[in-house]
């Protein structure tokens, strides 16, 4: 079912995938966004798709570290508790500006986790957060349509 579903790309796949890869799981969303733009969808649609899903997963990510996150961290993550340390003080060093790279690999779902278990301010995470997603489809597009017209 999710072959069939990825093989017939849309907007709905687009903010699925976009979410899911936003999330704790280690997936990515950029790849469809590239084919859908080859394939010749409406290039502000699908930055907005990509950008409102992957947004709203990390919503979700930040609510987990609301609810749960002291739980997830220290009993499924495992993750010790100098470490725990060393993420809440990259929090204090570079301040919640940091969610401005909650798109990058790895680190990005970590930091939308720590801003919830942190309780940062949601209008300033959401900002920031939004914001950083965005430009990376918005250049992630733009390089694609370049290349695509060359």
């Amino acid at each position: 079912m999710l072959h069939d579903w990825l093989n017939q790309p849309g907007y709905l796949s687009l903010f699925f995938m976009s979410f899911l890869a936003s999330t704790l799981l280690p997936l990515g969303s950029e790849w469809l966004l590239v084919m859908m733009l080859v394939g010749g969808y409406d290039p502000t649609s699908t930055v907005a798709t990509a950008t409102v899903g992957n947004y709203m997963g990390a919503v979700v990510t930040y609510l987990i570290g609301i609810g749960g996150g002291n739980w997830l961290i220290e009993k499924v993550m495992r993750v010790a508790p100098r470490q725990q340390e060393r993420a809440r003080s990259y929090y204090q060093r570079f301040g919640v500006y940091s969610l401005l790279f909650s798109w990058l690999p790895v680190l990005g779902d970590p930091l939308c986790l720590v801003a919830g278990v942190l309780r940062i301010n949601f209008g300033l995470f959401t900002i920031l957060v939004a914001t950083g997603k965005l430009v990376r489809y918005v250049i992630t597009a733009v390089i694609t349509l370049t290349a695509a017209n060359m």
